[in-house]
């Protein structure tokens, strides 16, 4: 049994019995010191140890009491201090998120500056879809800001998230570039190859995808940017998918496609921004 529990359970009974030991040896001491003699000299011998032992004991209670009321004090304190160590925490991580969300609004304030017709809704990341067979998320918009099914979804860099697929009043379910069922028309070196990123369910699960669906004669290297094509009007022409990180090619060197690793992580993602409209080049 710890201290502190012992003497609260059995303190009261060791103070009794110091002040009883206390009484007795006054008691005693009172009655022998009427006789002479060896009497006396027998109460003498008898009441000093009892009175040193009865002081001891009263001193001990009085500084075991101390020490609790003490204890008491500090741990009190110490939750105090948790408290508020833990309410500075929080409020360094609200200042973190604050700047962080400031540092991409910047960024998306200059590359905006370029494609002033671009409409743009930011959104925060609500939930990742669980399955092991799909790359999804969920915005907290939906509908309600305007935002419609086939949306382009981009960072604050301008590259290429992915595509709006579900549809709620205040959410949205976002499909990634790299989801296995992800179709986007796409250019690729410096000569704008055409070519369309399709997901590959093992690339996915390595946070990548591909370009297939090459032109005959095609030649793309490593490194090559690809972009969007701004085929079909769902996405807007020249946004940044990616890298050429591998070619795959035929026995004769002809490429049949390419591996690429986006320009965005999706997996380190917490805000995202829909393009709600933009101007259509034809």
């Amino acid at each position: 049994m710890k201290l502190k529990q012992y003497v609260s359970k059995y303190g009261v009974r060791l103070a009794i019995v110091v002040v009883i030991a206390a009484l007795i040896a006054l008691s005693v001491s009172n009655v022998l010191g009427g006789r002479a003699g060896l009497l006396k000299n027998a109460d003498g011998a008898l009441k000093a140890p009892v009175q040193k032992a009865a002081t001891a004991l009263l001193d001990w209670v009085e500084g075991i009491y101390g020490y609790l009321y003490e204890y008491d004090r500090i741990v009190e304190e110490n939750n105090a201090l948790r408290a508020e160590n833990a309410e500075l925490r929080e409020a360094n991580r609200d200042y973190s998120e604050l700047k962080a969300e400031n540092e991409r609004l910047r960024a998306l304030f200059e590359w905006s500056e370029k494609h002033t017709d671009f409409v743009l809704e930011s959104a925060k990341i609500v939930a990742w879809d669980t399955s092991n067979y799909t790359s999804a998320f969920t915005v907290s918009k939906g509908s309600s800001s305007d935002i419609a099914l086939g949306d382009c979804v981009v960072t604050e860099y301008g590259a290429l998230v992915g595509q709006v697929i579900e549809l709620g009043s205040d959410w949205a379910t976002v499909r990634t570039i790299i989801d296995v069922d992800m179709d986007v028309g796409a250019l690729v070196g410096e000569d704008s190859y055409a070519g369309v990123i399709t997901g590959e369910f093992s690339l996915m699960k390595q946070g990548l995808t591909r370009i297939t669906y090459l032109a005959s004669g095609a030649q793309i290297f490593q490194r090559d940017e690809v972009l969007t094509s701004g085929k079909g009007g769902s996405f807007p022409a020249g946004l940044l998918i990616g890298d050429v990180s591998t070619v795959m090619t035929e026995s004769g060197g002809q490429a049949t496609y390419g591996i690429v690793k986006p320009a965005c992580d999706v997996s380190r993602l917490s805000q995202v921004f829909i393009i709600k409209d933009f101007a259509v080049v034809e």
